[in-house]
């Protein structure tokens, strides 16, 4: 038999999130439990002491005593209230504080997974709104037990006055409870439809806001605006739900309370006329008859449950989602040698790449070339593990990257990308990133090794200058991230397509210091340009997610298919010289197989021979 949380993964997690979340702030939930119960017990004294105080009066007998207890349970009242609403205030913003720490590692630590199935936007609203809901849970929960006291400590007090008043008010309280029950799950429900739809509205609007530059060119508002507001009737529809259901509940409970507490007052007026009870004990029986029908905070109090509960659900299917999990073998000294064995990999049902074989001897350079779709990137991202593959394995330094601590991996491996994210609070905090100790002298020679020194300089406060302070263009912010992996190190550098923003003379430059510096530094290179992968040691040719072939750019460049990657086409050299070297084609005849780099990269000599641009 399968466990729950077997049945519906995201509940299971949710309920781990929640168990943690209370023990995390367990002392001060404690507290408010405590707080929350005293404030309760006060409240139950406070009808015996009146209906003691007024039995008194009427018999004119002293009752300063009795008047001074009634006066000092209304201030004990005011104090706990006020010390019940510090704590859950507290208790509110530590859980949740608590909850977006959490997710949001988790996120990080399950990489682009989790911005693929949900979106950045509703990945927001997720660790925003529903982490803010949910983190009222631990105090509701001991908020909760002080609200079901209330109730529970009426009927006792109404049995310990007389019998026959709890036997009267148990005889309505099946019908209080099955209306309990009915709102917590009505309520559950129409939460979790009223969150599903704020999510796909700010995933929609974060959608646009990326591309606001397109939808501007277009002349599209009205239309992008239509979309993101697409789900709005089924959020109002879900909006209005939750507030039919708890309006059915309060009215149903003022149909059911009342009738309750007259039937309790009637029974303690016949039981007055008998000589059973005094008018001071009638008194306490009928606010004892209010507090045992307080419905409507136990309303409110399961209503605000039943809403936190679905929004950790929604985090439970954040947290669900794996994250990478790292080694514990060294990596030993090495050169920086790069082996892909059989990876296949794929995204969406569809396998990008497909046993794919690659050795990439330390100190050199391998570019990878191919059409948009062949796998490029996603190459890239699996040679430093920022994704893992569906079968095969990956190594550096002949050790599986799966085995690697995660700051040996870190340590050894630099990225640069396309559209790189400058994170930090200034130009200089954004090009030391990562590194423990990043010295000024060792982030500026990376920017000049990068060409980004003179315009970070010309800056108003140069390296000091603020992100969001620093204008500048798609190249610019190339160089920055090119200047950030080159500040970083490692024995292994990716660049993936970190050069389609430069002009070519920035880039010549860029490729001859990158290429130039001796080994020591292994190259993976994603290369959109022909004149780019001609400076590379070799070129892996991907083509339908395989290894099409592998060699020298100016042996590949003989090939028809191979130029039209370039948008080259064929000329006359398509049938070959006899002196030039036969390419290291490793796909079959039928297009279906292939065996890999057979052979290890040859270090390549200067380019520019005039085969090849």
């Amino acid at each position: 038999m399968t466990s729950r949380a077997d049945d519906d993964p995201a509940a299971g997690h949710a309920r781990t999130l929640l168990r943690t979340a209370t023990r995390y702030s367990g002392s001060r939930c404690a507290a408010l439990c405590l707080v929350s119960i005293a404030a309760t017990g006060a409240g139950l004294l406070l009808p015996a002491a009146l209906g003691r105080a007024l039995d008194l009066l009427l018999a004119h007998a002293p009752a300063t005593r009795w008047v001074l207890c009634c006066a000092g349970l209304v201030l004990l009242l005011g104090l706990l209230d006020a010390v019940q609403t510090v704590l859950t205030g507290t208790v509110d913003a530590r859980t949740t504080a608590w909850l977006r720490r959490r997710l949001t590692g988790h996120v990080l630590g399950a990489g682009p997974r989790a911005a693929d199935r949900f979106g950045s936007g509703d990945l927001v609203a997720r660790l925003v709104g529903n982490a803010a809901e949910a983190g009222t849970t631990p105090a509701a929960r001991a908020a909760l037990v002080a609200a079901l006291a209330g109730p529970v400590g009426g009927v006792v007090a109404l049995g310990l006055i007389d019998w026959w008043l709890a036997a009267v008010f148990l005889a309505g309280a099946p019908v209080l409870a099955l209306l309990l029950r009915a709102v917590s799950r009505d309520t559950s429900e129409s939460a979790s439809r009223y969150q599903r739809a704020q999510g796909r509205i700010a995933a929609a609007l974060a959608e646009a806001v990326e591309g606001v530059r397109t939808v501007r060119a277009a002349g599209t508002e009205d239309r992008e605006t239509a979309r993101v507001l697409r789900p709005l009737p089924e959020l109002s529809r879900a909006g209005h739900r939750m507030w039919r259901v708890q309006g059915r509940a309060a009215a149903r409970a003022v149909a059911v309370a009342p009738l309750l507490q007259l039937a309790v007052v009637a029974v303690a007026g016949v039981l007055l006329t008998g000589g059973r009870l005094s008018v001071g004990e009638v008194l306490a029986a009928s606010r004892y008859a209010v507090l045992a029908t307080g419905v409507g905070v136990l309303v409110g109090r399961l209503a605000g449950l039943a809403r936190a509960r679905a929004a950790a659900r929604r985090l439970g299917e954040v947290e669900a989602e794996p994250v990478t999990a790292f080694g514990a073998r060294r990596l030993p000294d090495g050169p920086g040698r790069l082996e892909l064995r059989g990876v296949t990999a794929r995204r969406g049902g569809r396998t990008v790449l497909d046993g794919v074989d690659l050795d990439v001897p330390g100190g050199t350079t391998l570019a990878v070339v191919g059409r948009s779709g062949s796998g490029k990137s996603l190459l890239a991202a699996l040679a430093g593990r920022l994704a893992d593959p569906d079968a095969g394995e990956v190594l550096l330094d002949g050790v599986p990257l799966r085995e690697l601590p995660h700051d040996d991996l870190r340590g050894a491996v630099g990225y640069a990308f396309a559209r790189p994210a400058l994170l930090g609070g200034t130009i200089g905090q954004a090009l030391g990133l990562g590194l423990p100790s990043p010295s000024p002298g060792r982030i500026r020679e990376a920017a000049r090794t990068a060409l980004a020194d003179d315009f970070v300089r010309r800056l108003p406060d140069g390296y000091d200058t603020a992100v969001a302070d620093a204008p500048r263009s798609g190249g610019e912010s190339q160089r920055l991230g090119l200047a950030r992996a080159f500040a970083h190190g490692g024995r292994l550098l990716i660049l993936d397509d970190a050069l389609s923003s430069l002009d070519t003379v920035t880039e010549r430059h860029i490729t001859d210091a990158l290429f130039g510096d001796g080994p020591g530094t292994t190259r993976l290179l994603v290369a959109h340009r022909g004149a780019t992968a001609a400076c590379a040691d070799a070129v892996a040719w991907l083509d339908g997610g395989r290894v099409r072939a592998v060699g020298r750019h100016e042996e590949l460049w003989r090939l028809a298919e191979y130029r039209a990657v370039f948008g080259e086409g064929a000329g006359p050299a398509d049938t070959g010289d006899s002196d030039v070297p036969p390419v290291s084609d490793t796909r079959g005849g039928n297009g279906e197989g292939h065996d890999g780099m057979s052979a290890r990269i040859r270090p390549a000599a200067a380019a520019g021979d005039g085969t090849a641009p």
